[in-house]
């Protein structure tokens, strides 16, 4: 991890009026997982002024291209279990792989989303928490001005993780999905600016603890593509054949540098190998092959789903015209134009390293923040198997 990284602490929140919830939030319980043990974290800073009596709270915000979201939750067994959260998407890289630039607009948005976010932060006045920026503050010219305008006028300070940081995180928020037969697994988290790859190889060797997952890295890899940059530049409303393999050819194109691209491939024909996304793309296609009238999470959330079902899926969804994908429950219209690119992302990589199977997450970057401090505070509390002796020398 090269970016400097800087704390965050519930009383850097200032008071501003308003609390209501917004339409985006997503205040419904559910449990996560979390490994038994990793390494202590030192990037954040405890609250001075927690809430007291029902344990300690942690939240993760994380700020992409195209959506804004936050997780608050409670350790909870070896997991955590979510006592609140928000999800909104405010497109706040739309634009930027033309001008280089946020935009205004985009801008605003994204100040109403994060003023949301502040305000359930004040509420539930968590413990420790991780503010992250991903591709688009990284991308744009005007990316480090736009948080600082974040924290002067709302109180939140947001960091710019680097790319590696992002694909540990999502490997850690993944960790537990991955099935514990197999030799390795490719990890892909399909983005609105960019999307990361993470080839996991445990031929050496498993961690034990999930949140340890990322020392099985064996190659990385941050394509500069993702679901908004690649409908600028393709269109994303009316997706002919023709366009489509214009989209995956363009993303395989990026996929040729990959390193140990071809040791990957010669690993997939002899060993159990699968692959994991992590994404709204891989969610959508979930939801549509299971028929869902709505979304529904319990049931996406670690769903395996052939190669064939995968075809026969985005046939389907590559035969459906805009219109009825605004209508559709598991798309919707602020999705409708960035399905299909996101289809031809994740088309690029099955092309690439065939495997028979993907699972499904509908987890990632919060979840990995999550495990990541609840860790670091759970290994500050274990004492120390070895005490030094005290007295006489002995």
């Amino acid at each position: 991890m090269t970016d400097s990284i800087r704390s965050a602490a519930a009383s850097a929140l200032v008071d501003e009026a308003g609390t209501g919830a917004p339409s985006g939030s997503d205040r419904k319980e559910r449990v996560g997982t979390m490994p038994p043990e990793t390494a202590p974290d030192q990037r954040t800073h405890a609250a001075p002024h927690p809430r007291r009596g029902r344990g300690p709270l942690y939240a993760a915000l994380d700020l992409g291209t195209n959506n804004c979201r936050l997780l608050i939750a409670r350790p909870h067994d070896r997991g955590f279990r979510v006592l609140d959260g928000f999800t909104r998407i405010v497109r706040l890289g739309e634009g930027v792989s033309v001008t280089g630039r946020l935009g205004d607009a985009a801008m605003d948005r994204t100040m109403e989303a994060l003023r949301q976010c502040r305000n359930k932060l004040r509420d539930h006045q968590p413990t420790r928490m991780r503010l992250i920026a991903t591709e688009a503050c990284r991308a744009a010219e005007n990316g480090p001005a736009f948080l600082e305008r974040v924290k002067n006028e709302i109180g939140l300070d947001l960091e710019i993780v680097d790319r590696r940081t992002e694909a540990e995180l999502a490997v850690t928020g993944c960790a537990d999905l991955i099935d514990g037969e197999a030799q390795g697994a490719l990890m892909f988290d399909i983005g609105g600016g960019s999307s990361e790859l993470a080839w996991l190889d445990f031929r050496g060797g498993r961690p034990r603890a999930q949140g340890r997952m990322s020392a099985s890295i064996r190659s990385w890899q941050s394509l500069p593509v993702g679901v908004v940059s690649i409908a600028e530049k393709f269109g994303g409303i009316d997706v002919t054949h023709e366009v489509f393999e214009a989209m995956v050819e363009f993303v395989a194109s990026h996929l040729r540098q990959f390193r140990g691209r071809e040791k990957l491939r010669q690993m997939i024909g002899t060993h159990p190998v699968h692959l994991i996304g992590t994404s709204g793309t891989v969610t959508t296609l979930a939801g549509l092959h299971l028929g869902l009238e709505r979304y529904e999470r319990q049931k996406v959330d670690g769903l395996w789903m052939r190669r064939d079902q995968v075809d026969e899926t985005m046939r389907a969804l590559l035969g459906m015209p805009f219109e009825r994908r605004v209508a559709h429950p598991c798309i919707g219209k602020d999705r409708a134009d960035l399905v299909l690119p996101g289809c031809a992302i994740f088309e690029a990589i099955r092309r690439e390293w065939p495997t028979e199977r993907v699972r499904v997450a509908d987890r990632g970057l919060r979840e990995g923040i999550l495990i990541s401090l609840m860790d670091a505070d759970r290994a500050q509390k274990r004492p120390n198997r070895y005490p030094r002796r005290q007295g006489n020398g002995q």
